[in-house]
């Protein structure tokens, strides 16, 4: 990684002091907070016209994997929160300004279509749970998927397929349910929600698709499937390569008692397998961002990211992913027992690494 990180100093010193804390107390630390909305890192996808920042894709990507190199789960939550910002693009426009005029606006969701809405006059009555909403506690509004229905009857689309909308909707509606238990990214505090019988007009369902966007930046013209995983990929990436910081440091101070008893980062083994796992992090980064950067250019000047494109996106951050298994995977064992010490800063990242590589979208390819 760069040394020009988009991440100031300052704030990643902030982020890093009070993330063995947040770890502790299950929710990020009110400085990381206050740092989150005062960057306006949640607003960084919304529409400019409607009061978001609408930063450029590959700027808010880099800043992405910057965040997540110092903190997992501060990374993730921006991820997470800023992503369904970005859903803004895609709503009737008073109501995108309305939501981003909310103080300390902060949207959270899941993708899983685990509930229902109902037709009901010019709008929908919503009843369904969802898990896995990162940043709830701090969320102003939720979003969701639903497959609707129409006289308790579902509703299917011109292919025979059950028909299924988001939506976004105001807390007040949401009971949040507390059980987000994983071993890692803890202080995300991703936990489930409910809506029971509630309903919201038609002007809270929204289609996630370049041809259904309201605002006519190139950021609501980038597919979802792209945006879903460079922008994972690159937080994967962020905390696998603070594990390899951390593991060297662990190598560096270790000996090795089964050669003669010279140091561990010594034996030409163990180098080569630091340096290995650095290099193909490296290679895969490289060219990651390179064919961002290419797309990103694309749409910028008015064209779309082709599916020849979107596949080798998807194909390069499932790429970039794997590499990064395999550098925590293969250095975690020359760590000795501190990286199996809940208390360590190395073991926090592990937890985070290894619970955050478990998403749906990141599931390895063959």
């Amino acid at each position: 990684m760069t040394n020009l990180s988009p991440l100031a100093p300052r704030d990643a010193t902030r982020i890093a002091c009070h993330a063995a804390a947040a770890d502790r107390d299950g929710w990020l630390h009110p400085v990381q907070q206050a740092l989150i909305h005062r960057r306006g890192w949640l607003r960084m996808l919304a529409p400019r016209a409607v009061g978001g920042e609408e930063r450029p894709l590959p700027d808010v990507v880099r800043l992405e994997e910057a965040i997540a190199r110092v903190d997992g789960s501060t990374g993730w939550t921006v991820t997470l929160c800023a992503g369904a910002g970005w859903f803004a693009g895609f709503l009737p426009p008073h109501l995108a300004r309305a939501i981003l005029a909310t103080p300390r606006a902060c949207l959270a969701g899941s993708g899983a279509p685990t509930g229902h809405a109902d037709r009901e006059g010019d709008g929908w009555r919503i009843d369904g749970e969802w898990d896995y909403a990162s940043g709830a506690p701090m969320a102003t509004h939720f979003t969701f998927n639903a497959y609707l229905r129409e006289n308790g009857q579902p509703l299917f689309d011109a292919d025979g397929q059950p028909r299924m909308l988001a939506f976004v909707v105001p807390k007040a509606i949401v009971e949040i349910v507390p059980r987000w238990r994983c071993v890692g990214l803890v202080a995300t505090a991703s936990h489930a929600y409910r809506v029971r019988g509630a309903w919201v007009h038609a002007d809270h369902g929204f289609v996630i698709d370049p041809a259904a966007a309201r605002a006519q930046g190139p950021l609501y013209r980038f597919p979802f499937l792209p945006f879903a995983f460079v922008t994972l990929a690159a937080n994967v990436a962020g905390m696998a390569a603070h594990f390899v910081d951390l593991a060297a440091a662990c190598i560096a101070r270790r000996r090795n008692r089964f050669g003669q008893n010279e140091p561990l980062i010594e034996v030409p083994a163990v180098r080569a397998a630091l340096d290995g796992a650095r290099d193909r992090l490296d290679d895969v980064r490289g060219r990651f961002y390179a064919l961002l950067d290419a797309c990103w250019a694309d749409v910028a000047a008015g064209g779309s990211v082709a599916d020849a494109q979107a596949a080798q996106m998807q194909a390069l951050a499932q790429e970039w992913v794997a590499a990064a298994r395999h550098a925590v995977d293969t250095l975690y064992p020359y760590c000795g027992l501190v990286a199996a010490s809940r208390d360590s800063d190395i073991n926090r990242v592990w937890r985070d690494f290894h619970t955050a590589s478990q998403h749906a979208l990141l599931m390895p390819q063959g």
